[in-house]
């Protein structure tokens, strides 16, 4: 068994950049994501560059039965996971309880079951391989977020489950990291409604340096990473202040980033 590294949401965005970082370092690459063209693009242009084609698997990661489809494809394709890194996910912004419950359980499905699912899913081949578990997750994992509560709070999940992860197979050779960058101008952004703000442009950072920052981290077997300086002062920062602090300034970033444009 060939092993490679499995990147979801590859479609655009910090996965697409992630892609390119571990295609740049030697890893071979299986891209999964709903939009097969975009994947093809990216396979094509990877192998452009003289590295080896990525293999393309366009599922819907919001099924339930994604998991088993990636490990029967890969299993007929003779690979199996070195790494994972699970990057798929969006968020909603607006109040909870007048967003779709449809929509905001399909996040939880995403950003929280399927992210669960397939870190666990490959644990002995990554084991085998001394792999490991990339997990974007985010600064918002660091405090609630009123305005967009159900994001914040499978960030949240992210980050704690990440972090216990790193250290429950550490044992094992597998590393764990959860990435946590800040905002990035990706189509997520327009997904999930959000519109800039000065705060939000000055921690902003480009996704192809969000991913060299995170594969640093993830191949020196860090438990966490924040991405860039700002963000790694902000979150420092959080832990002195209280929730009331923290729920309000939330709160008022989100309507001001909503009435800005």
């Amino acid at each position: 068994m060939r092993p490679v590294t499995l990147i979801t949401g590859a479609s655009a965005g910090i996965g697409a950049e992630l892609a390119r970082v571990f295609a740049a370092n030697g890893h071979d690459l299986v891209l999964v994501a709903r939009r097969e063209s975009r994947l093809t693009a990216l396979a094509e242009e990877i192998a452009a560059s003289g590295r080896p084609r990525p293999t393309v698997l366009a599922i819907d990661l919001e099924r339930r039965d994604a998991v088993s489809r990636i490990a029967a494809e890969l299993t007929s394709r003779g690979l199996e996971p070195e790494n994972v890194v699970n990057n798929a996910g969006f968020g909603l912004a607006g109040r909870a309880a007048a967003l779709s419950s449809d929509e905001q359980l399909a996040m939880i499905d995403l950003n929280v079951r399927m992210l669960t699912e397939l870190s666990l899913a490959f644990v002995e081949s990554l084991a085998r391989h001394r792999g490991g578990v990339l997990n974007v997750a985010s600064v918002a994992a660091f405090l609630p977020g009123p305005g967009m509560a159900v994001y914040y709070a499978s960030k949240a999940y992210v980050l704690s489950f990440s972090e216990a992860l790193h250290h429950e197979l550490s044992s094992r050779g597998v590393a764990v990291t959860a990435l946590c960058p800040g905002p990035v101008p990706t189509e997520f952004q327009m997904r999930a409604g959000i519109r800039g703000d000065g705060a939000r442009n000055f921690l902003s950072l480009p996704a192809d340096r969000v991913a060299r920052i995170g594969y640093r981290g993830f191949v020196r077997g860090k438990r966490v990473v924040v991405a860039g300086l700002r963000n790694r002062i902000v979150v420092f920062l959080l832990h002195f202040m209280p929730n009331a602090l923290l729920l309000s300034l939330a709160d008022r970033g989100i309507r001001g980033a909503d009435r800005d444009t």
